[in-house]
């Protein structure tokens, strides 16, 4: 793959301009590296040639792939590998590398031979001695930072592609573990793949693998060309890099203004003048204009001629995609995968369990058998209000691992592994056996030792009853994802909503003296646990008799005491049970529709942009 661009400018919503110009190639078996301080416009750069730019950044200007004009990266022949390692911390390396490559590749590939690529992956990327170990996280101490970026990059070359980005693979690492990074990003170029990456402050042994160097300051374009000729650049500009110093640090320090008015001046190392860096800059960019610029577009105009090369196309086109796994089994291997991830972590699941058991318990000290006298109803209503509030919120506990797991399928998503839809499915059938778990223990707890209403059929309603509202609360917090991905923000904003929810259920205040104009229609039928309230009164109050304060009047009927509580029992508490199921799926199709809707947006957008740019 030979990737030219032209005449590439980035700007965001405010005018604000991040790139201005930019001319520049890489070609295939080669590392291109994208070097400036902080703020220069390096990931910038890269995010714009693969794609991914931001929602309000402006992209202008043409890039082509083998002389193709391009508007998207395909997935599967194009990767990219995040700054960040993005990892289920719970899985070891080959159990990571294995499921990536059960998502992506075609499922009519023989089990035996995915497998052989899994092991040709790791041993390329040195990985053979850590491969059962995991990953690592808050629970565990596992890889080191650079076992962990060279894991991200081998998930990234399962599909061999022929088109590599990365951004900054050296950031966080330590001058050894870096080296070995580039060393074997520079044997994976040096077999026909085209390397384009950002990096920070390379070392002068990082720096002598690089082929082409597109070095910037303040989003301009310093130079391009050959790495090792940069040097002789920087001499003839009069900026000569002084003996024993490494190069990169000396061309980093002589285009970093950020520091003009800290240090006020930098010294030209050739005489005894004294010049700020901005001026240093602007002589840079003068010389390269003048010496290099011309040759630079007559070498990206050679490189532009297209080559017929069908396979190696990268024109998102229909018809075009790269063969990946069949739908069910990236389902199969997705629930798995997921199941397998909240089976080892502690916090998924299993701390919640424990602290359900033992909440369970408190409250069958608390209302431990309750009874059918008069003082015992509003112990039941109270009990069972308890459990459909409170219990329920719990849930939210479970926000802070589903936040880890939605980055890790949004890094996928990206890099076109499967869609939301597979990612919802699988993560809700890993969650219901543990769901179920929760609601079975807790029940058989508490319901036992209050003594609610007696009988299996009743036991179990209240089960499925519990079951499907930590379900409707784990599906309202996958919407909260979606929109708010922070974990903080994310665990205030679906705390508010379910706080909301529990005013207008009916129980701090009866469902008809409610303001109608928005607590009760439509807030009181919107919130969830006005179905599981009524559900759950209804199980219980109804086929049971209490004692009545005054005896005179004889027994209290359960389905009196419902109409006092205003129950609408023109629901059975089946029908409730039915539409606590229907949130589910309502919840959880949300989330799909937000991230596809997110999806449409991005592409329309880019696609409007670069239609515009060639119609002018």
């Amino acid at each position: 793959m030979d990737v030219t661009w032209k005449e590439l400018s980035v700007s965001v919503s405010n005018g604000r301009v991040l790139l201005e110009s930019m001319c520049g190639y890489a070609q295939s078996g080669q590392i291109t590296a994208i070097m400036g301080p902080s703020g220069s416009g390096k990931s910038t750069l890269l995010d714009a040639l693969a794609g991914r730019l931001a929602k309000n950044a402006r992209r202008e200007g043409s890039i082509f792939v083998n002389g193709n004009l391009q508007t998207n990266m395909r997935h599967g022949t194009a990767a990219y590998v995040k700054q960040e390692d993005v990892l289920l911390g719970t899985l070891t390396v080959l159990e990571t590398i294995t499921y990536s490559a059960q998502l992506r590749l075609p499922h009519s590939l023989p089990q035996s031979q995915k497998m052989e690529m899994v092991e040709s992956v790791i041993t390329e990327m040195g990985l053979g001695d850590c491969k059962h170990t995991v990953v690592g996280g808050w629970f565990s101490r596992g890889l080191s930072g650079g076992e962990k970026r060279r894991v991200s990059i081998a998930l990234e070359i399962l599909t061999q592609p022929s088109l590599l980005f990365m951004d900054e693979p050296t950031s966080g690492l330590d001058s050894a573990s870096a080296f070995y990074v580039i060393k074997t990003i520079k044997n994976l170029a040096t077999s026909k793949r085209t390397v384009i990456m950002s990096i920070h402050q390379p070392s002068s042994e990082v720096f002598e693998q690089f082929d082409n160097l597109c070095l910037l300051s303040q989003g301009a374009l310093i130079y391009f060309g050959d790495a090792m000729e940069a040097s002789t650049f920087f001499e003839c500009a009069g900026f000569p890099c002084p003996l024993r110093r490494n190069p990169s640090d000396h061309y980093l320090r002589v285009i970093n203004s950020d520091f003009d008015n800290v240090q006020n001046k930098f010294k030209v190392f050739i005489c005894t003048e004294i010049i700020p860096s901005s001026e240093a800059i602007k002589a840079l960019t003068n010389a390269f204009q003048n010496l290099h610029l011309s040759s630079l577009h007559t070498k990206v105009d050679i490189l532009c001629v297209t080559k017929v090369n069908l396979l190696n196309s990268l024109c998102d086109t229909p018809g075009a995609k790269m063969p990946q796994a069949g739908v069910l089994h990236q389902l199969s291997t997705l629930t798995r995968r997921s199941f397998l991830n909240m089976t080892r972590d502690i916090g998924y699941y299993w701390l919640r369990i424990f602290v359900y058991f033992m909440l369970s318990i408190v409250i069958g000290s608390i209302y431990f058998n309750v009874g059918i006298k008069y003082n015992s109803i509003a112990a039941r209503i109270g009990c069972m209000a308890f459990i459909g509030k409170f219990l329920t919120f719990m849930s939210i506990g479970g926000f802070p691992s589903f936040i880890e797991e939605i980055k890790v399928f949004n890094h996928e998503k990206q890099n076109g592994y499967y869609g939301p839809i597979m990612f919802t499915l699988a993560n809700t059938l890993s969650s219901i056996p543990y769901l179920l778990l929760i609601s079975l223990i807790s029940t058989s707890v508490f319901y036992n030792m209050v003594k609610l209403h007696p009988g299996f059929d009743h036991f179990i309603f209240f089960v499925l009853n519990l079951f499907a509202s930590v379900t409707v609360v784990e599906s309202l917090m996958m919407c909260v994802a979606s929109i708010v991905p922070n974990f903080l923000m994310g665990i205030i904003t679906g705390s508010g909503i379910l706080g909301l929810f529990m005013l207008v259920d009916g129980f701090f205040k009866l469902a008809n003296e409610l303001p109608k104009g928005f607590w009760k229609y439509p807030m009181h039928y919107i919130a969830f646990q006005t179905y599981l309230l009524q559900g759950l009164y209804e199980n219980d109050f109804q086929g049971l008799e209490f004692d009545n304060n005054d005896i005179s009047e004889g027994k209290l009927s359960g389905t009196t005491i419902l109409k006092q509580y205003q129950v609408d029992l023109s629901r059975s508490k089946w029908l409730n049970f039915i539409i606590l199921l229907s949130m589910i799926l309502v919840y959880r199709a949300i989330f799909i529709t937000i991230i596809k809707l997110t999806q449409l947006i991005d592409g329309k957008t880019l696609m409007f942009r670069t239609s515009k740019k060639i119609n002018a």
